[in-house]
């Protein structure tokens, strides 16, 4: 595949920690969108350093109509999906690079390998991620917390993984969890249970996913032989998982009818 027919994507709102090795890893792009949520750290000011970055600004409502928006400024044929604290490397540049794609095919799925502050970790519980796509067969839809994007005809894989590389504060970490906990104890809420995934249904248990994920990434993933990295990343797995499971218990406990006695 000709790299020139793809623009990297990325949306954006205060990631002065991140977005400079995020960007360092697309120079093999023509052009780069970001679309910006009105930052109010350095990320313009390190935007304005790479050329090939066109930045736009749009007030955030939610993660899909921000993804729609930017989609609807990509003029190349395709789109690589990014986050700020994505990196692509030069194994996914060969494999893209490498591809030949048949008429079928609008999507490719991405594999990550999970860092903390550099070190890659064995195992995480951070899924692929459908990353690179044909613009005009892309939709994105909110998905809890996150956007998700829908693509008409078939998909494959990719095999090189993206790195995940988040480095923000740790106090910003705990203030989106907080957020991100809410969001998906209303998708799980609001859910049929028979649509959900398994994870998912674990969830809804309230008391199993936090118990589950500590095994699951220390033992399971191997993330105790990373030494304090991977405990770093095993005890932020707990955390996030008790916070959704408090912000569920506290919906039970609201709509008790023991909540409304005096």
């Amino acid at each position: 595949m000709n790299l020139a027919i793809i623009t990297p994507l990325i949306l954006a709102y205060n990631e002065e920690e991140n977005i400079d090795r995020c960007l360092e890893a697309l120079a093999w792009a023509t052009q780069i969108i970001v679309v910006d949520s009105f930052s109010t750290d350095r990320t313009l000011e390190i935007c304005a350093r790479f050329p090939k970055v066109r930045v736009i600004q749009r007030a955030f409502d939610t993660a899909a109509q921000q993804g729609n928006f930017g989609l609807e400024h990509v003029t190349t044929e395709w789109v690589l999906s990014m986050d700020s604290d994505y990196i692509s490397t030069d194994a996914v540049v060969a494999e893209i690079s490498a591809m030949d794609p048949s008429s079928s095919i609008n999507g490719y799925w991405a594999p990550f390998t999970y860092c903390v502050f550099g070190k890659s970790l064995r195992g995480t519980l951070y899924p692929p991620r459908k990353v690179l796509y044909r613009r005009a067969e892309a939709t994105y839809h909110d998905d809890g917390h996150t956007q998700r994007v829908s693509v008409t005809g078939g998909e494959s894989n990719l095999t090189s993984p993206l790195l995940h590389d988040d480095r923000k504060p740790i106090s910003r970490w705990f203030n989106s969890q907080s957020r991100y906990a809410r969001l998906e104890a209303v998708k799980l809420l609001a859910a049929d249970p028979a649509s959900l995934r398994p994870q998912e249904r674990i969830r809804r248990l309230r008391w199993a996913a936090p118990l589950l994920s500590l095994v699951w990434c220390l033992v399971v993933r191997g993330c105790i032989l990373d030494g304090r990295a991977g405990i770093y990343y095993a005890f932020q797995r707990v955390l996030a998982e008790l916070m959704l499971s408090v912000s569920l218990l506290d919906d039970d406990l609201r709509r008790s009818p023991d909540a409304h006695e005096t």
